[in-house]
């Protein structure tokens, strides 16, 4: 964006108007014209900003980051305490992925987060903790969970962990997660997260890629009212993990198998612990953890993330995207085993001093309406969620609304996949009472934050939009060729320049990182996405580019039909993929699931094909619909698509499917698919 697109957009800030803008993917093949829709556009003046941003000052400060990226981001540092100031911003080549950050200072990323509150704000609350049941809540202040920090820091001590040293974390969402992840932040060890739904052996895989020594694990996890036997998959793991040696196991008073001499009750040992332990100071460049997310050929990545930079740019972005103010709760529901849970459930909110709520269950047992009544309880004032979520509470009505006030609500959030307009709308007039702005936030576990949203009262709201580059952020539409493509486009999506939230490296292999993020397009971050740009400078993101359609030339975005689809009216949720087509070479297939009550039937096939051809276009329209009920998904909501391809190829060879909810949901989508037939 620059000062011309700023104009655009200040123009814009009182507009609300229905029109579609036409896209020209700009390429050396051909010119394919897609629709962006821009429907309902939101007025920004529909939320007013508490910190005082304007418009014009977020614009100016964005150019302001970009011409000076060294002298912005100084200045920006001083949202963290530094033990030893730095003595250069930034230092690196870019084109060949190499980039240091405050080079020279020194920091603790506990001490930033819990320590420096103390003097003032130590009794304010720092984590509210909601279980299942209604009834079991905990709550922390700073200074409360300052003292488990310091105790279980002490515990890690004692059994050899120190700076450097990588610690595995497989807790459901309960405090220790939040305290086990400071306590090796405070003592510089490097700690790794696994999400508690993996299996044994990818537990085993992600312990012995980082060659961990300690595991910090739960007896059991309750999801839905059924016990999930966490230690147990710890055990079996451990068989291929000569390394660990010791195990903090946080006990539900279950008979589970103990190993003697290994196996450490972690209250036991917590509560014998000293409540004090000095923070280990850290060089801003020392790795902060490791965060395993999955890779193009089945290998998990295990990105490292940095301390400084990071840790700066999760609580910046947190603090200007949600406009975050002094006593506002806010939730995420993402798990902590993921980058969302790191950087918007932990890091940045308790770096800005805030509320944090953690929820350990379902958001939709005992019924849809968990999630408006938990906002209630706990007036959240910030309300971060998927759209997979989204679409699933939508599916069930808005009769669970009812009992609800959610008046606390001022923010509303998604992440995790492109949102539908239908969903988005939902979102904000049902949930939100149409005066919640929506930050539509993209972002990967790569980047560390979010690099494009919506900034709440200042850009105008377009539903399904990814929006605007935040500060520091200068990204960039490229074809095959490595042309940058310019104006009205669409394209490979890529970042331009360095900001200090980017993975630092893939963990054991940096040559990795050079090829999968740097090689391909020299001098630029490839994100891996496809994405277009309307008139207004606005993005909007097309999904994975291996989730791209290649029809008769025409690449068609998955996630475009499957919004297309859903706006048709009868559908809650879709999912298309691509499939082996004789004629086309790949074929749209469709995988959709009616709203409560709709029957499927070859009248709606036809209007859910028309719809299609409507909003995009006939090249767009599906090959095959499948109706289904249930999509394979992770316990995190995230749609399996790789798993949608094979049978949609008609294969049956789906490798390892241990972080599905429901397994068995694969044999009925493959039976119903050879009905079909």
């Amino acid at each position: 964006m620059t000062l011309d697109t700023l104009d655009l957009n200040l123009a814009l800030l009182n507009l609300c108007v229905s029109i579609d803008v036409t896209v020209i993917h700009e390429s050396s093949d051909c010119q394919k014209e897609l629709k962006v829709p821009m429907t309902n556009i939101i007025p920004a003046s529909v939320y007013q900003r508490r910190d005082g941003l304007t418009a014009e000052q977020f614009y100016v400060q964005y150019q302001h980051s970009i011409d000076n990226p060294d002298v912005f981001w100084g200045k920006q540092a001083n949202l963290l305490d530094f033990s030893q100031s730095w003595q250069q911003v930034y230092t690196g080549d870019f084109s060949l992925g190499s980039s240091q950050w405050f080079v020279g200072g020194t920091l603790n990323t506990c001490y930033n987060c819990i320590d420096r509150h103390l003097p003032k704000h130590g009794n304010a609350l720092a984590l509210i903790w909601q279980g299942e049941q209604e009834s079991l809540v905990k709550r922390y202040t700073y200074r409360q969970l300052h003292e488990q920090i310091c105790r279980l820091a002490n515990v890690l001590t004692t059994y050899g962990i120190c700076a450097g040293d990588r610690v595995g974390i497989y807790l459901p969402m309960i405090p220790e997660a939040v305290i086990a992840m400071l306590a090796c932040a405070r003592l510089g060890a490097v700690h790794c997260v696994v999400f508690a739904g993996f299996s044994a052996e990818s537990l085993a895989n992600r312990f012995n890629d980082i060659s961990c020594r300690l595991v910090i694990t739960a007896e059991q996890s309750i999801r839905a009212g059924k016990t999930l036997l966490l230690k147990q998959q710890v055990d079996i793991a451990l068989t291929q993990c000569a390394l660990v040696k010791t195990v903090l196991v946080v006990s539900a008073g279950q008979n589970s198998d103990w190993v003697d001499g290994r196996d450490i009750d972690y209250q036991q040992a917590v509560d014998q612990a000293s409540t004090d332990y000095p923070c280990v100071m850290m060089s801003a460049e020392a790795p902060l953890f490791i965060l395993h997310t999955s890779g193009s050929t089945g290998i998990p990545k295990g990105v490292v993330h940095r301390t400084a930079g990071y840790l700066l740019y999760s609580a910046l972005t947190f603090k200007v995207l949600f406009d975050y103010q002094p006593g506002d709760v806010f939730w995420s529901t993402a798990d902590i085993g993921w980058i969302t849970g790191h950087s918007y459930s932990i890091y940045g909110p308790l770096a800005n001093g805030a509320t944090v709520l953690l929820f350990e269950g379902l958001p939709t047992y005992p019924d849809a309406s968990r999630c408006w009544q938990i906002i209630d309880q706990h007036h959240v004032a910030i309300f971060y969620t998927a759209p997979t979520l989204l679409r699933s509470l939508m599916r069930e009505g808005d009769g669970y609304l009812v009992n609800s006030s959610r008046a606390s609500l001022r923010v509303l959030g998604t992440v995790g996949e492109p949102i539908n307009p239908s969903v988005w709308q939902w979102y904000f007039e049902k949930i939100g009472q149409s005066r919640c702005p929506i930050v539509d936030t993209w972002w990967q576990t790569e980047t560390g934050g979010v690099l494009i949203a919506p900034i709440v009262g200042i850009t105008p709201l377009q539903p399904g939009a990814a929006s605007q580059p935040f500060w520091g952020i200068a990204p960039a539409l490229m074809d095959d060729q490595l042309q940058v493509l310019t104006g009205v486009a669409s394209g490979n999506l890529v970042i331009q320049q360095p900001w200090p939230g980017l993975m630092q490296s893939i963990y054991g292999d940096h040559q990795r990182f050079l090829t999968q993020y740097m090689a391909r397009f020299p001098g630029n971050y490839l994100t891996g996405d496809g994405a277009k740009r309307d008139e207004i400078g606005t993005y909007w993101l097309m999904g994975r580019l291996d989730d791209v359609v290649n029809c008769s030339g025409h690449r068609i975005g998955t996630a475009e039909v499957e919004s297309a689809l859903i706006a048709q009216g009868d559908i809650a949720e879709a999912a298309v993929v691509g499939f082996p087509h004789a004629i086309k070479g790949e074929g749209i297939y469709a995988f959709v699931t009616p709203k409560s009550g709709v029957l499927p039937s070859m009248a709606l096939k036809q209007a859910l094909i028309r719809q299609v051809a409507s909003i995009i276009g006939p090249i767009a329209k599906p090959d095959v619909i499948q109706f289904t009920e249930n999509l394979p998904k992770t316990r995190s909501g995230k749609i399996m698509r790789r798993l949608l391809k094979q049978i949609a190829a008609g294969s049956d060879d789906f490798g390892d499917t241990s972080t599905l909810t429901d397994p068995a949901v694969l044999t009925q989508l493959l039976r119903q698919r050879e009905i079909e037939d």
